[in-house]
């Protein structure tokens, strides 16, 4: 892997360490990883357009960058719910959803730090940031990536940026300095002229990131490639209160109304924070993790799924987040392995962005040398839940301590469920998912 130096644009092994948290790893614990990659590639277009750079603009100061990434929780939350609502819509009937918001919402941000135009703004318009320029993105998100090295000493949060550069190829100097500096990103040249050989070093690099989790990220490149811009997302969380693996018992899982599955019931008895939305048909249940992140399962009455799906907002979420307390609860909670893989390309032309794969895609922020657009967005993304745990001596001795404390009521999630991890200092929706099938992978 050749780092890229021209011009003093080089990714130092220091720059990398700002995009991890270095915390040690736990055994048996919650691990998710996703990636996104957009792909972009040469095309002629018959004339070049104006070029504009909507990132030369006022720079806020940090309690500034405080309020631009408050302000952009909310649009990412839209669009999570948005995207969600578009894959639901394109799964086949029972299959499970899985990705991380975070992912695409900053991946797509860094392509619009080299877009201009009517590129630009459907970019903005999709991911809802009409209200915003590119600056105020840009340092929202140097904020978040420099806040999340911080309050997760028991948890691993790992998020990340990378550009693969064909070699030979020169993005606008301005655009290189924008995604190292606010995005931290790892930049790097591969050999073209060898595809399978550059395949393997990105899927190297994005293995590296996600701690194997995702190794073959990518299967094809364009011989025209340019450039590939690489969002990573890893989580590894211990839960609060682990369960215990002696108390996980086979259990049935009622997929719909006529397919049963069997799973690996984990079982736990504690004070967990719930909410019971009987107006909207919902049972709601965060699990927290020892940090700052937390899982809230949204667990639909029977039959209710697809009217929850119907209503289901950022505002719904937030609502839940707000109307939970604290009460004993006997939890039920099957153990699954999943994952997904997303073409988005046409997913995000019915949201909105159309030109970005058009030839008359406008990147003159990225290079003026060269007429660009993209080709290829996907997605990966691996979920696995278990007992988490290590079985510490005194967790276990909380554990019970709590269970004497007082009277639980159970809560059996056996029936298709939503799952978020939330990261609580920025309120940041890191991952999405829809249980379906806890048996599919």
């Amino acid at each position: 892997m050749t780092q890229y130096s021209e011009l003093g644009y080089w990714s130092s092994e220091a720059a990398a360490k700002r995009t991890r948290t270095a915390v040690k790893m736990m055994p048996g614990t919650f691990a998710i990883c996703a990636l996104t990659s957009v792909l972009l590639s040469v095309t002629w277009a018959e004339d070049l357009r104006p070029h504009h750079h909507p990132h030369h603009q006022h720079h806020p100061d940090h309690h500034e960058e405080q309020l631009i990434w408050d302000k952009l929780h909310y649009p990412n939350a839209n669009f999570a719910i948005a995207l969600y609502k578009r894959l639901n819509a394109e799964a086949a009937a029972g299959k499970n959803i899985f990705f991380s918001p975070l992912g695409i919402s900053n991946a797509l941000s860094v392509l619009s730090a080299g877009a201009s135009g009517e590129t630009h703004r459907q970019l903005f318009s999709t991911l809802g940031y009409s209200t915003l320029n590119q600056t105020q993105v840009n340092k929202a998100y140097e904020h978040f990536l420099h806040t999340l090295g911080h309050g997760h000493e028991n948890e691993q949060v790992n998020v990340g940026n990378a550009v693969a550069l064909r070699s030979g190829f020169k993005p606008e100097r301005q655009y290189l300095s924008v995604v190292r500096h606010y995005f931290l990103s790892d930049i790097f040249e591969v050999d073209l002229s060898k595809l399978d050989e550059a395949a393997a070093e990105i899927n190297k690099f994005i293995a590296n990131k996600t701690q194997n989790k995702i190794e073959d990220a990518v299967k094809d490149l364009d011989s025209d490639m340019r450039m590939m811009l690489i969002n990573y997302v890893y989580f590894k969380g211990e839960w609060g209160t682990p369960f215990s693996p002696r108390m996980t018992h086979k259990a049935d899982f009622h997929v719909n109304a006529t397919t049963t599955v069997q799973v690996d019931m984990m079982t736990n008895e504690d004070v967990y924070d719930i909410y019971r939305d009987t107006e909207n048909h919902t049972t709601v249940v965060q699990l927290p993790y020892k940090g700052n992140t937390f899982m809230m399962i949204v667990l639909p009455d029977e039959d209710k799924m697809e009217e929850v799906e119907g209503y289901i907002s950022r505002d719904y979420v937030r609502h839940w987040h707000k109307s939970v307390k604290g009460s004993c609860v006997n939890l039920s909670l099957p153990k699954f392995s999943i994952s997904a893989d997303y073409s988005l390309d046409n997913t995000l032309k019915e949201m909105g962005i159309i030109d970005a794969f058009e030839d008359r895609a406008d990147f003159s922020g990225l290079s003026e040398a060269e007429d660009l657009k993209v080709t290829t967005v996907s997605h990966q993304a691996v979920l696995n839940v278990d007992e988490s745990g290590t079985e510490a001596a005194a967790a276990t001795t909380v554990q019970i301590s709590v269970k004497s404390a007082c009277f639980s009521e159970p809560i059996k999630v056996t029936r298709p469920f939503f799952a978020f991890i939330v990261e609580k200092p920025t309120r940041t929706l890191l991952f999405m998912a829809k249980i379906n099938n806890p048996t599919a992978a």
